[in-house]
């Protein structure tokens, strides 16, 4: 049992109870959002699939992120995020897809974009993709990672939830 086992169980209930599936786009997070949704048995009836989007190569290959996006502001940015949410729900079955790109740490942060700083993203068939930034305490890499699971599946419910 992993710490956001009953948030990921109430995401998956939630997909269920309104017929739709689930992917991820992650970056900072390796699949970890991917990973707490799977480990609930039975989540296949509802999660489709999750891109882990390390490179910016990747996001481009993957997910159709733009260079000019990645070139004008960064993988860490609003536009990435919200770039990466659309291209997992364009290419995925899924009704609903959650992006994450940040900067875990220990090292990667700058004055502009300090460790701890996580864009999310969300896309959803029914309505306009969104992006959030949260910047995290820098309490090490797997406390950023662990927090950015938990803010990504709350994005999540939180959408399906207001349907």
């Amino acid at each position: 049992m992993s710490d956001h086992d009953e948030l990921a169980r109430k995401v998956l209930a939630a997909c269920e109870a309104r017929g739709v599936m689930v992917a991820t786009a992650e970056s900072c997070t390796g699949g970890l959002i991917a990973a707490a949704l799977t480990n609930i048995a039975g989540s296949s009836a509802v999660f489709d699939r999750g891109f882990v989007s390390y490179s910016n190569q990747a996001k481009m290959a993957m997910l159709g992120v733009s260079a000019a996006t990645l070139e004008a502001h960064g993988a860490v940015s609003a536009e990435t995020a919200l770039e990466m949410a659309e291209g997992a729900l364009s290419r995925s079955g899924a009704g609903i897809a959650v992006s994450v790109t940040g900067i875990a740490g220990p090292g990667g942060g700058d004055a502009h974009k300090p460790v701890g700083l996580v864009w999310f993203g969300l896309a959803s068939r029914d309505e306009p993709t969104r992006a959030e930034r949260r910047m995290f305490e820098d309490r090490g890499r797997a406390h950023i990672r662990s927090v950015s699971v938990e803010h990504a599946l709350g994005m999540v419910l939180s959408s399906l939830s207001g349907r």
